[in-house]
């Protein structure tokens, strides 16, 4: 039975929502940067460093084989947060950023000149840098599809991008810009008809999506912890058992290894032939934690409140002269990214912060699509499980305060 959603109790259990700044109520809307993190995270990361801490899988001691456990459980449930098939699907990361280059070093040794890799020009960077070593030294061609004027994927020009030279299509699940939702099953679907692979960079698809890997048919899907509510430094990559078997090891170390002679090594099986070294331990079952409470509430519930403060704020800033909201679809995430005439989006942050509110300014990682929209930088708002009516309220008054300053 899933928890009733109750925003005054959600607040409650993240101590850091009570504190001020500059004398303020903290307002915090950057979650599409990184959420803040409840008591069940904070008190499980520290309850498994009180009582049962160790290294994992190598020993045969209590305290390994407690940890290991732990550790493994949150495996489990990262697998059934996003409905993979088995826990050799999910292998553990430092976070998307990490998933993405691992994916892009496992082709690499199948990569040749004039191959192709087909990326949408609203890309965070993290999932444009790594296809950019496999131009520089394999040989491959980047491949960019447009947007419609409402920042949603040109599907057509996907389906002219998409051809026999290509050899991955990663493309975000959700934009960190533009709120924008992908149809990650035609995706696929097309991609895959010529025999390509699919990454889908799902860093905040996860957080604001029910996510069912197996119904996307991707074959590589990545997500990072720390914009699920939990620990930085972790993540997780999803990868199908048959893409898995035909990528080559990441890195080189213990744990990844089936035996080491002088003269040749056998690599384990997936997921732990691309886990090499000692893993983030604490931060995999702080995950786990998060992944416990963020899934004890109904999707719904929460897709509706997020939705209601994104609209709250798009219908407060919309009459606005000079402003101009980036991004409109009708399915979109509760991200809202936004330009005011005059006004740099830094100054605009910076006198939102005296009132005590926490927004994103700059390029988001994202130059393409601030090149496609015209703009060297916008400002951000993202909106979180525990945030407010009042909270929009206060941003679209403090917002107003700036403008008489700054315009």
């Amino acid at each position: 039975m899933s928890r009733a959603f109750d925003i005054g109790a959600i607040r409650a259990e993240f101590p850091i929502l009570s504190r001020e700044v500059n004398g303020k109520p903290l307002v915090y809307l950057d979650n599409a940067a990184s959420a803040q993190k409840p008591n069940a995270v904070i008190d499980r990361i520290a309850d498994q460093s009180r009582t049962a801490y160790a290294n994992v899988h190598r020993g045969i001691h209590t305290l390994s084989n407690e940890t290991t456990e732990a550790y493994e459980a949150a495996r489990e449930k990262v697998r059934a947060f996003l409905n993979a098939p088995s826990t050799e699907n999910i292998v553990f990361t430092k976070g998307s950023t990490e998933g993405i280059n691992l994916v892009a070093s496992a082709l690499a040794g199948r990569i040749e000149p004039g191959d192709e890799i087909v990326l949408s020009v609203m890309e965070h960077h993290s999932n444009i840098v790594p296809w950019h070593f496999l131009r520089e030294r394999h040989g491959a061609v980047l491949k960019w599809v447009g947007l419609n004027a409402d920042g949603s994927l040109d599907m057509e020009d996907l389906a002219r991008a998409i051809g026999p030279k290509t050899r991955m299509v990663a493309l975000t699940h959700m934009s960190n810009v533009l709120g924008t939702v992908t149809d990650m099953a035609e995706i696929c679907r097309l991609a895959h008809e010529v025999g390509a692979e699919v990454l889908a960079d799902g860093s905040q698809a996860a957080v604001h999506l029910k996510v069912d890997v197996q119904a996307l048919g991707c074959d590589w899907y990545v997500m990072t912890g720390h914009k699920l509510y939990g620990p930085t430094g972790i993540g997780a990559l999803y990868g199908t058992a048959e893409a898995l078997d035909r990528a080559r090891p990441y890195q080189g170390g213990g744990e990844m290894i089936e035996i080491v002679t002088r003269d040749r090594v056998t690599y384990n099986t997936a997921p732990h032939k691309f886990e090499a070294g000692t893993p983030p331990i604490l931060e995999a079952i702080g995950l786990g934690a998060a992944l416990d409470w963020m899934s004890a509430f109904d999707y719904a519930d929460v897709v509706a409140h997020e939705s209601a403060l994104y609209r709250r704020a798009h219908d407060g800033l919309r009459g606005v002269n000079g402003l101009t909201i980036h991004g409109d679809t009708p399915d979109k995430g509760a991200v809202l990214a936004f330009s005011l005439q005059g006004a740099h989006p830094h100054d605009l942050a910076q006198i939102l912060d005296r009132y005590g509110i926490a927004i994103r300014a700059g390029h988001h990682c994202a130059q393409p699509l601030m090149e496609h929209l015209g703009v060297s930088a916008t400002a951000r708002a993202s909106f979180a499980i525990y945030n407010t009516a009042d909270e929009v309220d206060a941003f679209i008054a403090a917002l107003a305060k700036a403008r008489e300053m700054l315009v």
